[in-house]
């Protein structure tokens, strides 16, 4: 696959790093030629351009790519490097960096932007994964409609442990699409059961978030009775 990547700073640069240990060709553009550090990104192709002028992306062939990433700390250049990448060049595909949270409303198709990706909202999400296990946590917008990727963790007490995935009550409108065990991912089988660490993603619709998280809520009848088998135990009754 053929990837662009503008803005060639350390987040550009990483993702290179990335896609081409995935075996993907990558073009970095930059216009700052003191950023341009060819030994850092080994087998990229390198461009001293503009990523915002016509001119510089005729001269990369965008035209010719898959993707197109705009990866710079600006808001406005990525904003209109995806509206070129994608009404002048006809880029199949282009995700663009938010920098700033405030902007991410504008970070839409009327931009040209198929995927945005906000590094603060990541943040907050891997927060939330690390210390709320069990409860639903969004992952990821897709700005070309309402729904979302979610994921949730399934904790050591949850009731669900021992059900296959096939059982779960999950709103009609939602799609269960990876689980990951013990760091390696796989398709959600319906016979597969649940186990204490599992990781499950879904593509879920706003309005069906409230309902998905409840499907993992724990039973506060199960805990107090949890809670009162402890307390026996610990009494040596």
């Amino acid at each position: 696959m053929l990837v662009s990547i503008a803005g060639a700073g350390q987040v550009g640069r990483s993702i290179a790093r990335e896609l081409i240990a995935g075996g993907h060709q990558v073009t970095l553009i930059e216009r700052d030629g003191s950023a341009i550090k060819q030994d850092k990104v080994l087998g990229a192709q390198w461009l001293h351009a503009d990523a915002c002028e016509l001119a510089s992306l005729e001269e990369v062939g965008l035209d010719k790519f898959d993707v197109a990433i705009a990866a710079t700390g600006d808001d406005k250049a990525n904003l209109v490097h995806s509206l070129l990448a994608k009404t002048e060049f006809g880029v199949p595909r282009t995700v663009a960096r938010v920098n700033h949270p405030g902007n991410e409303w504008l970070f839409d198709d009327h931009w040209g932007v198929d995927a945005a990706v906000s590094t603060p909202r990541l943040m907050a999400a891997l927060v939330e994964e690390a210390v709320e296990a069990g409860n639903l946590v969004r992952i990821l917008s897709f700005n070309e409609s309402s729904t979302h990727l979610s994921e949730v963790t399934i904790p050591a007490e949850s009731r669900l442990i021992g059900r296959a995935i096939g059982e779960l009550e999950v709103p009609e409108d939602v799609a269960p699409v990876a689980l990951v065990r013990k760091n390696h991912p796989q398709a959600p089988r319906i016979d597969e059961r649940l186990r204490a660490g599992d990781k499950l993603f879904f593509l879920t619709p706003y309005a069906s978030e409230m309902d998905l998280a409840s499907l993992f809520e724990s039973d506060p009848d199960e805990e107090v009775e949890a809670q009162s088998s402890g307390s026996t135990e610990n009494s040596g009754l």
